[in-house]
């Protein structure tokens, strides 16, 4: 897997630093975004593997987020962050580029173990 380039959205910068030390230290490439503004920014510049992105965020919805990547046919596989039930807030937001979903507060094995069935 090393080599593989991974953009982590959060906008907490905690969670984006842990999570970004995280898969460096699994030897990938990662590159952060603390936004949905600043993250469609970012993908006109480069093209991850993979996209870990947390769900609930200050300004753009992930609705339009997600909007925003189908319109560029941007088909990066996404895996999204979640503080509460997947299930309960994401109805509308199923996309065909999402994966899988991590819940808040997650385990560092088991997050790392995603990313990789991910890139397969």
């Amino acid at each position: 897997m090393a080599g593989k380039k991974i953009m982590v959205v959060d906008d907490e910068k905690d969670i984006r630093d842990t999570v970004k030390d995280l898969l460096l230290d699994n030897d990938f490439e990662v590159e952060t975004a603390e936004n949905g503004k600043d993250l469609l920014k970012k993908l006109q510049k480069t093209k991850p593997d993979l996209i870990i992105l947390d769900i609930l965020m200050p300004g753009l919805t992930t609705y339009e987020i997600l909007s925003k990547i189908k319109e560029k046919k941007i088909k990066t596989p996404i895996i999204f962050l979640t503080v509460v039930r997947f299930a309960e807030q994401t109805r509308n937001i199923i996309t065909d580029n999402m994966i899988d979903y991590i819940e808040k507060p997650f385990d560092n094995k088991d997050l790392i173990k995603r990313v990789k069935n991910a890139l397969m």
